[in-house]
């Protein structure tokens, strides 16, 4: 898939991402909360990746691209945007964060932080439907969305299954095998597995 955004900062365990400005007058397009995007090794021979740094969707903002000058409300439409104050879109900037939960090498798939970040400046690009399945085949990768103690984790984790859940085609087993899994890791702490469970609306 193409690229949507570049690296701007990174750390072991979270990437900051500024998307790319679409070709028209717009603002960029976000990835969803929940959504999985990779982050390929680069390669430049242009044969496949053969690793790649996997990353949850947890955060997304629109800022000033200076940090200084706030936008302020002008009660136009986006097509009165267009027309009468185009500059506002090139003074801004749509940035995403995303948490590593895991990467791919030789096309098997790790459910753990890999041993390196991954650069500045590199790709990255949404996980097509193939690379959601692969990647939620185990139960056992929500394990890695509830270690974060910075980001909203109930709604960040029923955001997931609700996307792999229609990248899956509605498997249910599927969805009865994680919930398990939730119920086994959350099992002292109710409040917070109903909090998931009940978000998983679909």
């Amino acid at each position: 898939m193409e690229p949507i955004a570049e690296v701007v900062t990174v750390s072991t365990v979270e990437v900051v991402a500024q998307c790319f400005p679409p070709p028209t007058l717009d603002f960029p397009a976000v990835p969803p909360l929940g959504s999985w995007v990779a982050i390929d090794d680069g390669n430049d021979d242009g044969d496949a990746p053969r690793s790649s740094v996997l990353a949850v969707v947890y955060f997304a903002e629109t800022v000033p691209m200076d940090g200084l000058h706030r936008p302020v409300a002008l009660g136009l439409s986006l097509a009165e945007l267009r027309s009468q104050q185009p500059q506002v879109f090139a003074t801004l900037k749509t940035e995403f964060r995303a948490l590593v939960v895991g990467f791919r090498r030789d096309r098997r798939v790790y459910h753990h932080l890999p041993a390196q970040p991954p650069r500045l400046h590199q790709m990255v690009r949404r996980c097509t439907i193939a690379e959601v399945q692969d990647i939620t085949a185990n139960p056992t990768f929500v394990r890695s969305l509830l270690r974060p103690t910075h980001v909203p984790t109930e709604e960040l984790v029923a955001a997931v299954l609700r996307q792999a859940y229609r990248d899956r085609q509605g498997d249910r087993p599927w969805l009865v095998q994680v919930g398990k899994q939730l119920a086994l890791l959350l099992g002292e702490d109710y409040d917070r597995l109903t909090a998931i469970l009940e978000r998983v609306y679909l």
